[in-house]
């Protein structure tokens, strides 16, 4: 098979990687929020519930993991909680 004819199936997953992770994570919370398009619906469908757990689930990674990241580390992850938090509060209570 050429690299033509690999799809993305055919790729490995990046894995392993902690900013990466909390990345995932915000980028599923956007789409919670309606902020960004579900990529297999092409639709921006809010769910607020699925979005407070996800800044929840965010909330208990940084005490969980509190002392034993890197400084880029930790400030990629308070800078994550904040933002989503901000857009989750302009958000109206369903």
């Amino acid at each position: 098979m050429t690299d033509q004819e690999q799809t993305a199936a055919d790729l490995p997953l990046p894995g392993g990687n902690f900013r990466l992770f909390i990345q995932r994570l915000g980028y599923q919370c956007l789409m919670s929020l309606g902020v960004i398009e579900n990529p297999i619906t092409a639709t921006k469908q809010k769910n607020l519930g699925n979005a407070r757990m996800l800044l929840d689930d965010l909330e208990m990674l940084r005490a969980k993991t509190e002392g034993n990241l890197e400084p880029e580390e930790t400030e990629h992850i308070e800078k994550m909680i904040r933002d989503l938090g901000a857009a989750y509060e302009k958000e109206p209570a369903e």
